[in-house]
């Protein structure tokens, strides 16, 4: 390419699964088949995190946000969490669907954020509102009492439970799939 490099368009919308997905079996999910723009459903599957042994939030009342290429990431109430646990790190992020996202990390250990919130999240998303998420590389998540890998990356929050297959977007080279 002469001049700027240039990144290809996302073109996966969840409508037709590309080749390098793994076919999923009874019970599991494809990311692939997850729409764009993200669709958030509620999950009324048992869920905790906890930072060693102390419960940081529980809930059978999440929301799952599932997104092409992306393991779901679980918001949980805000009445789930234990926010006392819990401190604002500066900074935030946008998201291109959600809007403006506000970090927190554990009053232990202040310097690394582990979870996040959308206090004013755009129309679509409004349900996510003060709604807490949690990422499973730096905190134990658990659905039905099985523990989480997190999504590859140091961005991304999704939680690979053993329903869903990918690939998952995060490892290198996968951004502009």
């Amino acid at each position: 390419m002469s001049g700027r490099e240039r990144h290809p368009v996302w073109r996966f919308t969840g409508r037709q699964r590309p080749s390098i997905a793994v076919q999923p079996g009874p019970g599991q999910e494809s990311v692939w088949d997850y729409p764009r723009p993200p669709a958030l459903r509620p999950d009324g599957r048992p869920v905790e995190v906890r930072d060693g042994d102390t419960l940081l939030a529980r809930t059978d009342a999440s929301l799952r946000l599932c997104e092409t290429a992306s393991p779901p990431t679980f918001y949980l109430p805000p009445g789930a969490v234990e926010m006392e646990l819990l401190v604002p790190v500066s900074g935030s992020s946008v998201c291109e669907w959600k809007g403006a996202a506000s970090y927190f990390a554990l009053r232990r250990a202040p310097g690394i954020p582990v979870a996040w919130t959308y206090p004013r999240p755009r129309a679509r998303y409004a349900r996510l509102k003060d709604y807490v998420a949690f990422y499973p590389g730096r905190v134990a998540c658990f659905v039905e009492g099985v523990r989480v890998e997190p999504q590859p990356g140091r961005f991304y929050g999704g939680w690979i439970t053993p329903d869903v297959v990918g690939p998952f977007k995060g490892s290198p080279g996968t951004g502009y799939w």
